[in-house]
């Protein structure tokens, strides 16, 4: 009897994931498509972990707007305020939430009248950025097993991943509306202007093309792992589960490439701040110093002899900067020193000079070491260096790389100061 039980468990748990794949193979995300594309995941997860009512919420400023329902909600928008909600409690952890009785647990906030127990997931970007829940409510009180989490957990990142790729379309598409108003507006000046206008255009519509192209990929490689991961749990030939590691080696080393060429034909948009350049690298070499990379190696910072301040985006020279620094430590033999200096030698400018004692880079490929895709690393992708010189670029800087025998290599970042420089110590 026990033996027989255990096979229709089997049976059940084959059938939910082959259901599984097939709702996610059936899922065709079209840019401008993206209320139906969330119905169809809403009502898929309601019908898979077989719960009453599912949504998918965008949450914003402390607002949480439900995008898609597995129910007819009525006509209208449904914003709710995030305090004291079972969604804010979500958004809040950063992680699922499985409540069997809401009632009995008022701590994480109350559910819709008429439902009882509650599993909350948080939809995720690839940047790692929390935009939303998926929420599913039951009339009664019941328990989720770890495979429904598990199943509502990657349609979440399905979800988030068309939220993103839609805000992306709509960011390129008020680019375009913005960079035609300016080409309007300043045709007198048009031959002056030629070539930097040019480039935007193109900038624009790789970054939209790419968009699209990569989410059609993502989408038949999401279904490929799922399939992957399947067969990995149920043959347990040696040769065969060695060559279905390779394969999903291979998956997520093509996942990670999409996601940087995704990142790489993003706009950046910036989020600017005052930012001290001294407590600011101090800080980072805290968090660089415990690297892998850095490890056997030492690194010596260098300050500037007056307060610096610059307008920047805090988190994306964060990124830079932690691309430079892991670049220069994998170049460095152990016990070798990293250094980290500031000057002020350039009028109106700072720069920050990273240096490593490596071997030299070779002028015919320091030449292309910052283009897109050029990589000197056999698990390289060539977008490091590029999304960095993009970035500070963006900032109205300029990223540079010299490198030969008698200085090693070393890579500037200039970046344009605010106009009040302080001495040491002043606030």
């Amino acid at each position: 009897m026990q033996a027989s039980d255990d096979q229709n468990f089997s049976n059940q748990l084959i059938k939910r994931q082959l259901k599984v794949i097939e709702l996610l193979s059936s899922l065709n995300y079209r840019t401008g498509e993206l209320s139906l594309y969330l119905q169809k995941i809403a009502c898929g997860v309601s019908e898979l972990i077989d719960v009453h009512w599912s949504v998918v919420t965008l949450c914003q400023a402390g607002l949480e707007n439900v995008l898609a329902s597995s129910i007819d909600m009525g006509a209208g928008e449904h914003i709710y305020a995030l305090h004291g909600s079972l969604t804010g409690t979500v958004i809040e952890l950063g992680h699922s939430l499985a409540v069997e009785d809401v009632n009995q647990h008022p701590e994480y906030g109350e559910a819709p009248a008429g439902y009882c127990s509650y599993l909350g997931i948080p939809l995720r970007t690839a940047q790692g950025e929390i935009i939303g829940t998926i929420c599913s409510f039951h009339q009664q009180p019941r328990k989720y097993s770890p495979e429904e989490i598990e199943i509502v957990e990657l349609f979440a990142e399905r979800a988030a991943t068309a939220i993103d790729h839609y805000q992306l379309y709509q960011q390129q598409c008020q680019f375009n509306r913005i960079l035609a108003a300016e080409v309007e507006k300043r045709t007198i000046e048009l031959k002056a202007a030629q070539g930097k206008l040019i480039e935007q255009e193109t900038l624009a519509a790789i970054g939209e093309f790419t968009a699209s192209i990569v989410h059609e990929i993502r989408n038949p490689l999401t279904t490929m792992k799922m399939g992957l991961k399947y067969f990995q749990k149920h043959i347990f030939n040696d040769d065969a589960q060695e060559r279905l590691f390779l394969a999903l080696s291979e998956a997520n080393r093509l996942e990670r490439l999409l996601n940087e060429i995704l990142l790489y034909a993003k706009p950046q948009v910036l989020q600017l701040a005052e930012l001290e350049i001294h407590e600011f690298i101090q800080t980072l070499l805290i968090y660089v110093q415990s690297m892998a990379e850095a490890q056997d190696k030492k690194i010596a910072f260098i300050p500037a002899n007056k307060m610096v301040k610059v307008l920047a985006d805090g988190d994306k020279l964060k990124q830079v900067f932690i691309n430079l620094m892991r670049n220069a430590f994998e170049a460095s033999s152990p016990g070798a020193v990293v250094k980290c200096s500031l000057n002020l030698s350039c009028p109106g400018q700072i720069t920050i000079d990273i240096q490593n004692d490596g071997e030299p880079i070779p002028p015919n490929i320091l030449t292309q070491v910052m283009q897109p895709f050029f990589s000197t690393k056999p698990d390289g992708t060539g977008l490091g260096l590029a999304i960095s010189k993009r970035i500070v670029n963006a900032h109205g800087g300029d990223l540079n790389i010299r490198s030969d025998f008698h200085i090693g290599t070393i890579v500037s970042v200039q970046l344009p100061l605010l106009l009040n420089i302080l001495p040491p110590n002043v606030k």
